[in-house]
């Protein structure tokens, strides 16, 4: 087969400068606008501190149980902190708990900024069978609320859910 002596050319499919250059301007229009409404970063500290607020509750729980000397979690609108009784069995809840994360001493938490935290239960302590009570060392349900987030300790039982 001979060629053909005058082809037309082909041509060559593509985006114009312009075309990818209003496709970029309009991305970062709605990226501008439409990302925040999706992706909070008080959103992510909530949940943050919601998860650390439980796993605080949960590991009191189990240090009660272990070492059969009461844990007691201590609530401020602005932070939390974990303690045992300085003699076991009697005396204040002034000795710091060592934090299982990192080892240090002191297990406390802080409330991010913009978020309330609440408890039904102030403080909350961990007997050495596992149960919550009250300041009156009595059994009692309590919730831990981080903003709309709520753990949930049964007092008979200590049982900590994380809703």
């Amino acid at each position: 087969m001979a060629a053909r002596p005058f082809q037309a050319k082909r041509r060559k499919r593509g985006f114009t400068i312009v075309e990818l250059v209003v496709t970029l301007v309009i991305a970062g229009a709605l990226a501008v606008t439409a990302l925040p409404r999706f992706v909070r970063v008080q959103d992510f500290n909530a949940r943050f501190f919601f998860d650390d607020t439980l796993a605080a509750l949960r590991y009191a729980q189990k240090l009660a149980i272990s070492t059969g000397c009461p844990v007691q979690v201590d609530f401020t609108a602005a932070s939390y902190a974990v303690t045992q009784r300085t003699a076991c069995t009697s005396g204040a809840f002034t000795q710091p708990v060592h934090d299982p994360s990192d080892g240090s001493l002191g297990m406390t938490g802080t409330v991010p900024s913009g978020l309330t935290f609440t408890s039904s239960v102030d403080p909350i302590v961990f007997d050495a069978l596992g149960r919550a009570l009250d300041a009156t060392l009595a059994p009692s349900d309590a919730t831990v609320t981080v903003d709309a987030r709520t753990n949930a300790v049964v007092g008979l039982t200590g049982l900590v859910d994380g809703g």
